[in-house]
């Protein structure tokens, strides 16, 4: 029985045997974890007690990534970063898990399930512990998460659908069906340009525009934020707020940030613009 470091033959088989089992957690296929433990160790070396806990490794890793994992698997840190380079191997072969969108939900049955749980913004208090929270926000800065996410318009698209019909639905259920009438989706209408998505409401009638950024990882996934979006913030302090849709592929869960957007995170320039003497 092997108890050295991992092959890189041994992680991709693993990695391979993990996405197997994930892609059967998201559509709601049963599986059994033990079963696939026994087959896997037929292929490699390797413990019972190992291989889960590689499992574990792995599920750290993709919430680094900002992507989901098998909650069976509590994500377990300090790992081998040759297993990152198994990950992203995984990805490399498999392009397409990066950019999909859950299935769209009907419009009848969107309206039905619009409403979202907002919870409280992530703060000091309840983050990880710090090197846990190191390693995880040093794998998303190295592979830009933060731009995959950005670039993702069907992820994007679908995020603000989803908020678009869960303001209608909290004015309505606030007596407010005037407004609810009246809620406009920005950005489908008028193109990226006016540093907010959605244009609502308060139950009290006054103007509530909403930056949506929605990610399938965890809450504290890092976001870009335009030059643009950051100055409406300023300018239009008591209006605007920014609505982080996470966990969008299986359960969405929302919270809300309001200005100033540093107060509550770091803000990072990440490009510059050239320009000539």
């Amino acid at each position: 029985m092997s108890t050295g470091p991992w092959s890189d033959m041994e992680n991709d088989l693993i990695v391979a045997d993990y996405f197997a089992m994930l892609a059967d957690d998201i559509a709601g296929r049963p599986y059994s974890k033990s079963d696939r433990n026994q087959q896997l160790r037929t292929r490699i070396e390797r413990s019972r007690k190992s291989v889960e806990f590689k499992h574990q490794n792995i599920s750290a890793v993709l919430k680094g990534l900002g992507e989901d994992w098998i909650p069976g698997y509590k994500p377990a840190f300090h790992f081998q970063l040759s297993l990152i380079d198994a990950v992203v191997r995984w990805f490399v072969r498999n392009p397409d898990w990066l950019t999909r969108t859950p299935n769209p939900l009907p419009t009848q049955q969107l309206r039905e399930n619009a409403q979202l749980w907002i919870g409280p913004p992530p703060t000091v208090s309840n983050q990880p512990t710090p090197k846990d929270l190191e390693q995880t926000l040093h794998i998303a800065c190295k592979f830009d998460v933060a731009g995959r996410d950005e670039r993702n318009r069907a992820l994007g698209r679908a995020g603000e659908e989803r908020v678009l019909e869960h303001e209608r639905i909290t004015l309505t259920s606030a007596g407010r069906r005037d407004l609810a009438r009246k809620v406009r989706w920005v950005s489908d209408i008028e193109g990226d340009g006016a540093g907010y998505d959605i244009a609502s409401f308060r139950p009290d009638g006054k103007l509530r525009l909403i930056e949506v950024k929605t990610t399938n990882g965890w809450e504290r996934t890092p976001f870009q934020i335009s030059r643009n979006e950051l100055a409406v913030a300023e300018e239009r302090r008591a209006e605007w707020c920014l609505f982080r849709l996470w966990n969008f592929s299986r359960d969405p869960k929302a919270f809300e940030l309001f200005p100033p957007l540093d107060a509550h995170v770091s803000l990072t320039a990440m490009t510059f613009q050239a320009s000539f003497h």
